[in-house]
């Protein structure tokens, strides 16, 4: 069977749409159809038939799909390991997922790490969307992202940090200046301020739960960013957020940070990539120099401070 076809097959599969195949393949929508044509004769399988906007695939097709990514998968890698990748010369386009927080503290680092080594490529920080992650990274719209969100689908990944959380708060507040610091009671009486996306919410309930109380959202907000100009204009507010960021704004912010009274499992930070098989070297090169970039670092989280003392509590 012609290799092309199975290029064809592979790509139709991973992005669920002819014209975005041909795209990948660097050719026209007709050429994809008619490579479509030619594997449903030769396979007696329409293979995929059009649902809405998608080319949904057919039992066959499921079946067949992990054998030929995995057949083109390593025939890729043999010509690459001769061929090579060449960072310093690729114009290609990367794309990352980032939430807000992994934008402001690792996205800094991944910049610099990857345009060191490769000056012209193009870098694009996608925001992220949980729920979308497992079609992204399986249809290759997204080459990696930065989560500390469970992402079904058994992606490849690496735990980058395991993160802790702590509670944050003006100097002015009432319990800011307790020195053997706050109990479980201080904190379940105090008004809290959370964040919508946080995605460690979850666990901070499941530790509340078991200290038998709930999570108390006095006051919502979107976004990480807005907290530090909040806290130290409220001092009437508390906020659960991640240690490493805490400790930032503390030492930037009129702010005080205590330890959280409560048992909450760490959140774990991990990178996904995607398991399409398109570009395969770059991607392993762009995985491992993200790896290298953030791995064990805290972010750059310091870059959430703004004017300080235009913000301060009178």
């Amino acid at each position: 069977m012609d290799l092309n076809l199975i290029r064809s097959f592979v790509a139709i599969y991973e992005t669920r749409s002819l014209t975005a195949a041909g795209a990948r393949l660097y050719v026209t929508q007709p050429a994809v159809s008619q490579a479509l044509a030619r594997l449903r004769r030769e396979l007696n399988d329409p293979l995929f038939r059009r649902v809405g906007r998608e080319m949904e695939p057919s039992a066959l097709a499921v079946s067949l799909f992990p054998g030929f990514r995995d057949a083109l998968a390593g025939i890729d890698r043999t010509i690459d390991g001769v061929v090579g990748f060449d960072p310093a010369l690729s114009t290609r386009r990367c794309r990352i997922a980032l939430s807000e927080l992994g934008e402001i503290g690792y996205f800094p680092s991944i910049f610099r790490a990857v345009r060191t080594a490769s000056p012209h490529v193009r870098i694009e920080a996608v925001p992220l969307d949980v729920q979308a992650l497992p079609e992204w990274l399986s249809q290759g719209t997204i080459d990696l992202a930065v989560t500390s969100s469970p992402v079904d689908g058994g992606f490849p990944h690496i735990v980058l940090k395991s993160q802790a959380y702590a509670v944050l708060m003006s100097r002015d507040h009432r319990l800011a200046g307790t020195t053997a610091g706050i109990t479980v009671e201080d904190y379940i009486n105090a008004d809290q301020v959370v964040v919508s996306g946080d995605s460690g919410l979850p666990r901070l309930e499941s530790a509340l739960r078991r200290a038998g109380a709930a999570l108390r959202s006095d006051v919502v907000v979107n976004h990480f960013a807005s907290l530090p100009s909040l806290l130290a204009a409220s001092p009437g507010l508390i906020a659960t957020v991640p240690d490493t960021i805490a400790t930032g704004w503390a030492q930037s912010w009129p702010l005080v940070l205590h330890r959280l009274p409560l048992e909450m499992q760490p959140v774990e930070v991990c990178l996904y990539r995607r398991t399409t098989t398109q570009q395969l070297a770059a991607l392993d090169w762009l995985y491992d120099t993200v790896v290298r970039a953030v791995g064990g670092t805290q972010g750059e989280f310091f870059a959430i401070h703004g004017d300080a003392r235009a913000h301060s509590a009178p």
